[in-house]
């Protein structure tokens, strides 16, 4: 693209590109219009006008040259001078201190140009500030020193419009501003809305603004409720065949109670492992449901799951906690299932289990480490999808189910605005799965 440069430069947020769609034009109009005022105004104007005074120097230095003697000089420039509104003192010193021009006269340049371009007899041009201007001519007789009024030769402060133009400029850039930020609010609710959506939480939205605005909100809203309705549903269907199909199997699971082991051994490991199916299929379609956002002490929740392993003799040992220990909002069921998938996932396929938490101010990362064969770096996006079974990496004769359990991890982490990262351990040789949940 020509200008795909430009993309490196540009606001990121929707106020700052807002701001300079805003302020763009405006400086731009006004540079326009202030270069065009000062060639137009300060220049054409000024030396039109200083012309005109040149004209009245050079008939006062032809009559005072006429004079016989200096009285007579003397006497004629003030007799001319009164009418003509110039103070004239013949003879007289050039004084180079008394120049005072400020640094906002932006006419005063173009009047000392022009008068010493239509005055040959000009020594010296002083500026009072913006009220006076003060001139020496050669005459026979000597120095003459001239005065007169700088309205004269300039507009009277030519500087006010282009502060007029600023501070008009500035005024309506801030009520713009004020205006602007009433119509990006809602935009930002819907953002905020559909974050805290993305992390498991229903805020309250209601689409408002402008009428884009509005369609763009409601639209998030009509997918918010197809999402839950989905949701619902879904767990519903799925409950609901668990729970039918729980009393085919209890039944079986008592029939075969009453046969001899030999001949039943092999039918039982059949029905516990159509029931572990289906606990996993009702856990994967559950997901977080029934479970509300609540503040959760999370070094105090993984803390407690380790010890937990830990008392029915599982080689779960407990790493690194670090960060702040305020409670975080979070699904305290759903991270606990998922971490409890975790531990079960490293501990099926290792030796051990090390867990480790790191708080940070944005998000909250749970580290699961084993010591087993791990997943090559290119099956690991496959792991997470459901119903994945990535043999032989992983041994299927260790009892890996059916594939969900880094499938619910992952579906718990999106529910949290979050991701799961699996790479290779350092400390164990084996899987490291990072479950990363946003604040």
């Amino acid at each position: 693209m020509m200008f795909g440069w430009l993309k490196h430069y540009m606001p990121r947020s929707l106020y700052g590109r807002a701001l300079l769609i805003l302020l763009l034009p405006v400086l731009t109009l006004q540079l326009v219009i202030s270069i065009s005022f000062v060639q137009r105004h300060f220049e054409g104007v000024t030396r039109q006008m200083t012309r005109s005074v040149a004209l009245e120097l050079n008939f006062l230095v032809s009559e005072v040259a006429a004079a016989p003697s200096v009285a007579q000089a003397r006497a004629r420039a003030e007799a001319l001078g009164a009418p003509l509104e110039l103070d004239v003192v013949l003879p007289a010193e050039v004084d180079p201190s008394v120049h005072n021009r400020v640094f906002y006269d932006l006419a005063g340049g173009f009047v000392t140009e022009s008068l010493a371009a239509e005055v040959p007899a000009l020594l010296d041009v002083a500026l009072l500030g913006t009220r006076g201007v003060r001139v020496w001519l050669e005459v026979p007789q000597g120095s003459m020193e001239v005065s007169f009024s700088r309205q004269r030769v300039s507009a009277s402060n030519p500087h006010q419009l282009i502060v007029l133009m600023i501070v008009l400029g500035a005024l309506l850039t801030v009520i713009s501003f004020f205006f602007l930020r009433n119509q990006l609010r809602p935009i930002k609710r819907m953002a905020a809305a559909a974050t805290a959506f993305g992390k498991g939480r229903m805020v309250p939205f209601s689409p408002s603004g402008a009428a884009e605005v509005r369609i763009a909100g409601t639209a998030f809203l009509d997918m918010r409720a197809r999402i839950e309705r989905q949701t619902q549903q879904r767990t519903m269907m799925l409950s609901g065949v668990s729970h039918d199909l729980r009393t085919p199997l209890t039944r079986m699971r008592l029939g075969l109670s009453m046969l001899d082991d030999a001949e039943a051994g092999p039918l039982k490991r059949d029905v516990d492992e159509m029931q572990r199916l289906l606990d996993g299929f009702l856990d994967f379609a559950r997901g977080d449901a029934g479970d509300d956002v609540q503040p959760v002490d999370v070094a105090g929740l993984v803390t407690g799951i380790v010890e937990e392993c830990q008392r029915v003799g599982q080689p779960v040992s407990l790493g690194a906690v670090t960060g702040t220990a305020d409670p975080v909002p979070l699904r305290d069921m759903a991270v606990r299932r998922a971490v409890e998938n975790l531990i079960g996932n490293a501990l099926r396929y290792g030796t051990q289990a090390l867990v480790s938490l790191q708080i940070g101010e944005r998000s909250v990362r749970i580290t699961v480490e084993d010591d087993g064969p791990g997943i090559p770096e290119e099956q690991r996006e496959e792991a997470v999808k459901p119903f994945a079974r990535l043999d032989p990496s992983r041994n299927q004769d260790l009892g890996s189910g059916v594939g969900l359990g880094l499938a619910i991890v992952s579906d718990v982490a999106r529910a949290h605005g979050g991701m799961l990262r699996l790479g290779q351990s350092a400390r164990l040789g084996g899987l490291q799965a990072d479950l990363v949940l946003a604040r």
